[in-house]
């Protein structure tokens, strides 16, 4: 099966949007990951959910996680205040992660091994055309699971 056949919808925000907005995407539509296109709609960065919740936590504990026994856990803003007046390109942490990008005629074991090898949880399927690049949608981890196990059907019939 190729990417063409997997592709699925796949939410997307914009350097520019507002970054709580964007949380409330991710939170409502229960993401793996955000993705993030340039103002052109070109595919700009992958974020895993993991790495969108480093906003709030401080530098000393990234390096040591132990000491975040010692904070107390209804310290601290909540994200809503630490994203407020922020873009998505300022939330996104350090050098943004450009996804992995695939086009329609890619076969599901490659895609498989791409996710692997780049540790990320879906691919953004694109296609080029006169006008440029265009995101048609995305494939998660998820989808092509359910693909492998014969789209949520057990193989021995039970």
């Amino acid at each position: 099966m190729q990417a063409s056949e997997l592709v699925e919808p796949y939410p997307v925000v914009c350097t520019d949007d507002d970054a709580v907005v964007a949380a409330r995407l991710f939170v409502e539509r229960r993401l793996p990951a955000l993705l993030v296109v340039d103002r052109d709609g070109r595919p700009y960065a992958v974020v895993p959910g993991s790495q969108l919740l480093g906003v709030l936590v401080p530098d000393f504990v990234r390096e040591r996680p132990r000491l975040a026994q010692a904070l107390r856990g209804d310290e601290g803003e909540g994200l809503d205040q630490v994203l407020s007046g922020l873009s998505v390109a300022e939330w996104i942490p350090g050098q943004p992660v450009m996804p992995t990008v695939v086009g329609p005629s890619t076969g599901a074991v490659e895609i498989a091994a791409l996710m692997v090898s780049t540790h990320t949880p879906l691919v953004v399927v694109v296609e080029a055309g006169a006008d440029g690049v265009r995101t048609r949608g995305a494939i998660t981890a998820a989808r092509l699971m359910r693909h492998f196990l014969g789209d949520g059907q057990t193989r021995s019939g039970h």
